[in-house]
């Protein structure tokens, strides 16, 4: 994805999540009152959720507007690699959230109390419909940008927790079991958990410039030496310049030279096979180094 495709791909998407912030935001207010009011640990760890969701539609949205901007000065990529700052910063953000939320839960299974069954199944009800909703405005766009899919993906994963709460509820009222509660707010602090791990992660590699988990370095590499003409290469490096944007450079050995229109098919075949959109290219030959061509 080049820059003029991620400048539009924001533009597109500027609604989305400005109205996807803004119904989470009234629900997780929703969800803090009637929780509170229901003495529900459940509502109120979904509560947590939803806010920690609700920052990282920000995040993810300030961070999208900033990798457009153009590079200048002393930051000749740009503010790309915001977008990878962020990522981490709401996999932290959440595992705070999961401590509070857990330590919670733990003191209401040791001395479970009376909540509102029929009130948890209304609220955890409406939150299925909001996640859902926000879910599928983002459901086009995740096909080209990480950032959106990983929307898209989260506010699905809400609907889904959102509606184990309302089964929850729906228990409590049918078996009177209190205890009820605080389990299914465990089992939403090990979903919660186990997406921050993996959101931190990858994070965290894309931070020390690792290859880019959907990409097999290999297989690139095998690609490469496919190529007709290229008889070997080395110092190939392949990392990501933001949560949308891969970047690779390499050294080709072709003895037989190369013409202008194979650099111009190997850089279209890089991005529509492995995602690779900023390529550099250096040719070297038996005889003397060629030139470092970028694209």
């Amino acid at each position: 994805m080049n820059d003029h495709q991620s400048r539009s791909i924001h533009r597109s998407y500027s609604r989305a999540f400005a109205i996807g912030i803004g119904l989470n935001i009234l629900f997780v207010g929703v969800e803090v009152v009637f929780g509170l009011m229901a003495n529900s640990s459940a509502l109120l760890a979904d509560a947590g959720h939803n806010a920690s969701d609700v920052l990282s539609l920000v995040f993810a949205w300030t961070a999208a507007w900033l990798a457009t901007l153009k590079p200048k000065g002393k930051y000749t990529y740009g503010l790309r690699r915001t977008t990878i700052l962020v990522s981490i910063l709401n996999a932290l953000m959440l595992f705070g959230v999961v401590l509070v939320i857990g330590w919670d839960a733990i003191g209401k299974l040791k001395d479970p109390e009376p909540v509102a069954g029929t009130t948890i199944m209304i609220v955890a009800g409406i939150g299925v419909v909001v996640n859902a909703l926000t879910s599928l405005l983002f459901f086009k766009g995740q096909k080209h940008d990480l950032n959106i899919k990983g929307a898209f993906l989260h506010m699905a994963a809400d609907a889904g927790v959102s509606l184990g709460v309302v089964i929850a509820g729906l228990l409590i009222k049918l078996t009177g079991k209190h205890w009820i509660d605080p389990l299914v707010t465990f089992l939403i602090v090990i979903v919660i958990f186990w997406g921050t791990w993996r959101l931190f992660i990858d994070s965290l590699n894309l931070a020390l410039d690792a290859v880019p988990r959907h990409i097999d370095a290999s297989k690139v590499r095998q690609f490469l030496l496919s190529k007709k003409g290229v008889k070997d290469i080395h110092d190939l490096h392949i990392w990501a310049l933001s949560t949308t944007q891969v970047a690779l450079t390499v050294h080709l050995i072709m003895p037989q030279g190369y013409k202008d229109e194979f650099l111009v098919e190997l850089e279209k075949e890089l991005d529509q096979k492995f995602g690779i959109n900023h390529t550099t290219f250096q040719i070297e030959n038996t005889e003397e180094n060629g030139g470092c061509i970028t694209n």
